[in-house]
């Protein structure tokens, strides 16, 4: 038995490897190689000399560059102890400056601001590109950051140690060389750390899979390991979880992108959770721990339903022993969009019919009490910062014809000021905002969103740009840009936003309804939307456009390969192409929990839609803009590289556009987001206008 096991194995190997050795276009894979970068800048130039010199591109570029650099614009806070941190980028401050002021200051129109770290200045002093990836700070004066430097903005960074008092990195401080790395304060001599610690220290999805404690002024080398997952695992992590003074060191199996086993470190040994490995575990608050479920969980007898949050007594739940409680049970047409906490409340954001609600929750004689936050109604709102020594936090709300709005909120005394808020960017009151349910091909109703002028004309005339992600339970809400107002709402265009299967807006289920061998109830749901959008006469084939980045690039590969008959022009980004091998990419491996596994029998339902392996010969297809980064280490730039390549080769034409940093979010500065939202609306004007 065992004999012919290995065989099928060699035989299944052995066809894989033939089909890889089939593909005339590996030699894109190579990111810095000189014939794939000859490549690039040959279409790029190609792209460059049409879509630069459409009548449209200088005036957006203008615009959005404008915007981009807007002093006015809401400046995020991140609160540590007293004072309110920032990250900034203007047309003074290309790679930008780390900051901070003041609580009292921050509410105020005017913040007196002191510069911690000038990045274009550190750049230049260091002859690198840098791009600032965050700090965490050593609780509880927060005098010591470790701040995280990427080369080009790609995943990976550089980890350095910064002194706030002096402003200065600490020569002797924790610093790690270039990885992808997790790591935090334990204490203030002794950091949490997962990196590349040289041979099989990190998974097959390029993320760590060792977890030690490093104590200050001795060599990586010689730090302790507290624990180590498998090469298979996704990532394994540690972290520290704080209830009031009480900390916890904690260990995460991330096992799939969507499971994993949490351990707490304690005495030097490692306890496991007795939690559904599906389920998220949020924060501790008073010794309750918030667990979030992806599924049904039946414990002593009753049943907590998929999309709950629970609480559980932490410290009882360490000797084995379950004692649960229910926070909040969604209904069909809601699910919890954020958790958060204060320093004595947990914040519930609920998304219910795609809309926010805002709710605070305390915990007294064994139960939990709700308050509906009096947040503003009809649009989406995000937590932005919460402070661990007070019940203050932030929160924004917006939706596509409101600019965006800071508001200061105290969860105790559920008080809520607005204290920021974005320019008006365009007239919002010139459009409307409708929301559609279409009727999927096995029935689920799909919502989506349509913003248009409210004199539109129901003629299939009008130029229509549909967004869409369908993947990672990522939600896809009502959200306030005035790139998208002024380049394209008003110039005559409209805007549909889809709510596809794949993403979260229903919790749980509707994730997992697209999972895997169900992936083509995604695709359905989009072409469906297109279908209706062309039936209600908002548009037509002609005049219709379609866009969206990573899975959402794969989602628009798909479109283009399925249904190239319903659409003008694609605009797909940093986007997955060959599903054949996707997971032998850079973190490609991560996301098997999503679309499975293509070197076993789940490439039989993965190959009906791989984009790369369903181009054929012959057929009309848009003129399709693909557009990537050098840099982006988390989706091979070889996918849009060889879709683009097979396509040239096939006799299509195409546009490519390929920034040389950026990492996945394909830009570093204001500059390059402004060239990158100035090429891709440029296309769509000179593909969809009459």
């Amino acid at each position: 038995m065992k004999k012919r096991i290995l065989i099928t194995v060699l035989l299944l190997t052995n066809i894989f490897n033939l089909m890889a050795q089939e593909d005339s276009y590996l030699w894109l894979e190579e990111v810095d190689g000189k014939k794939a970068l000859e490549f690039v800048e040959k279409q790029n130039k190609s792209t460059f000399d049409v879509l630069m010199q459409q009548k449209e591109y200088q005036d957006i570029y203008n615009k959005n560059l404008t915007i981009l650099n807007d002093t006015d614009k809401i400046a995020y806070p991140g609160i540590y102890g007293d004072l309110i941190y920032n990250f900034w980028q203007d047309k003074d401050h290309v790679r930008g400056i780390w900051r901070r002021t003041t609580k009292a200051s921050y509410n105020t129109k005017n913040p007196v601001w002191e510069t911690l770290l000038d990045i274009d200045a550190l750049s230049k002093e260091e002859g690198t590109k840098w791009v600032f990836k965050g700090a965490q700070g050593l609780y509880p004066n927060y005098d010591k950051f470790l701040v995280s430097l990427s080369k080009g903005g790609g995943d990976a960074v550089v980890v350095k140690e910064y002194d706030a008092k002096t402003k200065k990195f600490i020569p002797n401080g924790f610093t790690l060389p270039e990885s992808k790395t997790n790591i935090s304060y334990l204490d203030e001599n002794t950091v949490i750390v997962g990196t590349n610690f040289g041979d099989n220290s990190m998974t097959t999805s390029g993320y760590p899979k060792i977890v030690k404690l490093w104590k200050r002024g001795t060599a990586l080398s010689s730090a302790k390991t507290i624990y180590e997952g498998d090469a298979t695992d996704v990532s394994d992590s540690g972290y520290l979880m704080r209830d009031g003074e009480k900390t916890y060191l904690m260990i995460g199996k991330g096992e799939t992108f969507y499971s994993s086993k949490s351990f707490v470190y304690l005495n030097d040994k490692l306890i496991p959770l007795d939690v559904p490995n599906d389920a998220n575990i949020n924060t501790i608050l008073n010794n309750q721990l918030i667990i979030k479920l992806k599924s049904d969980w039946t414990v002593n007898g009753k049943t907590y339903k998929q999309g709950s949050a629970i609480s559980a007594n932490f410290t009882a739940l360490l000797e084995g022993k379950k004692e649960l409680e229910l926070i909040y049970e969604p209904d069909t047409f809601s699910s919890i969009d954020e958790i958060s906490s204060t320093k004595n409340l947990l914040l519930l954001n609920i998304l219910n019919n795609v809309k926010n609600e805002l709710y605070s929750y305390a915990y007294a004689n064994g139960q939990w009490s709700k308050t509906k936050i009096d947040a503003p109604e009809f649009g989406t709102i995000g937590i932005t910062a919460t402070d661990e020594f007070s019940d203050d936090y932030y929160f924004n709300y917006q939706n596509f014809l409101t600019p965006t709005s800071l508001f200061s909120a105290n969860a105790k005394n559920n008080t809520v000021q607005k204290v920021k808020s974005l320019s008006n960017y365009f007239d919002g009151s010139k459009y409307k905002v409708e929301q559609y349910k279409m009727k999927s091909k096995d029935g689920e109703m799909i919502p989506y969103f349509v913003i248009a002028s409210k004199d539109l004309k129901y003629d299939g005339k009008n130029p229509t740009l549909l967004y869409a992600y369908g993947g990672f339970e990522v939600s896809m809400q009502p959200s306030y840009s005035g790139g998208i107002g002024q380049s394209w709402l008003d110039k005559g265009g409209v805007y549909v936003l889809a709510n596809i299967r794949g993403g979260g807006e229903f919790g749980p289920k509707w994730h997992q309804a697209g999972l895997k061998e169900k992936r083509q109830n995604i695709y359905n749901d989009f072409h469906g939307i297109a279908e209706d959008l062309i039936a209600k006469k908002i548009t037509s084939s002609q005049h219709l456009g379609i866009m969206g980045g990573s899975n959402g690039g794969l989602l628009m590969g798909v479109a283009l390969t399925q249904r190239p008959d319903l659409y003008n022009a694609v605009v797909c980004q940093v986007p997955l192409l060959d599903m054949q091998r996707y997971n032998k990419l850079l973190a490609g491996a991560s996301w098997m929990g999503e679309y499975g596994n293509p070197d076993t029998s789940d490439w039989d339902f993965i190959k009906k839609y791989s984009p790369y392996q369903n181009l054929k010969k012959g057929t009309k297809y848009p003129e399709v803009f693909f557009m990537t980064s050098t840099r982006d280490d988390r989706v091979h730039p070889g996918h849009a590289r060889k879709m683009a390549a097979k396509m040239l080769d096939m006799g299509y034409k195409i546009y490519y556009y390929e920034n040389t940093e950026g990492g996945h979010g394909g830009s570093s500065t204001n500059e390059q987001r402004a060239k990158f939202n100035a090429l891709y609306f440029s296309y769509l004007w000179m593909k969809l206008k009459s």
